[in-house]
């Protein structure tokens, strides 16, 4: 079914198929179909629809943050691309550099690198579990660059940076691995 709201802003459904508007009884199916997953009082829209919507704005949000692609990556390390491209495969298949795709691209989100390209060694134990689990590269991203709940709402990858913090965003990135491999959602 579609909808468009009238001028009090109430929803008006119509059948797809007849093009009239839906009974009270197809009303009352729609209303349990998008409540049964979920409920936003407001729009009464499913629950993973607003999980994907949220998982947009997120993934849009991390690409404003720095990223480096084969060849700026290349350029800050002043080595040869191929060199690069080898070097990166080679880090993330040893769970020690998050890699994603963008479209054609490969990216490597930049809070992860020294200024000279290096890998921030303080890094790799917060790193390896995540990948180890193979989480889903844009969620590890985004646990890693934002505040986190199982660090009381520090960004893991600059609490890291604190001898006194590191153990601590260790072990939250080992239990958060865990809740991954058990429940399956990478």
């Amino acid at each position: 079914p579609t909808y468009e709201r009238d001028a009090a802003g109430h929803a008006r459904w119509t059948d797809p198929v007849t093009a009239e508007p839906l009974s009270t009884q197809q009303l009352q199916q729609l209303d349990a179909l998008l409540r049964s997953q979920g409920e936003d009082p407001d729009h009464a829209v499913p629950l993973p629809l607003l999980q994907l919507k949220r998982r947009a704005r997120v993934r849009a949000d991390l690409l404003e943050d720095e990223w480096l692609t084969y060849a700026a990556l290349a350029e800050r390390r002043g080595a040869s691309l191929d060199a690069t491209r080898f070097s990166v495969h080679k880090d993330a298949a040893d769970r020690r550099l998050l890699v994603l795709r963008e479209g054609p691209d490969t990216v490597v989100p930049a809070f992860q690198l020294t200024d000279d390209g290096a890998i921030r060694p303080e890094l790799e134990p917060v790193l390896a579990p995540l990948l180890a689990a193979e989480m889903d590269p844009w969620r590890a991203w985004a646990w890693l660059a934002r505040p986190a709940a199982l660090l009381g709402g520090q960004v893991p990858e600059q609490a890291v940076r604190d001898p006194e913090e590191s153990e601590i965003v260790v072990r939250a990135a080992i239990h958060l691995a865990a809740r991954v491999v058990i429940g399956g959602a990478g």
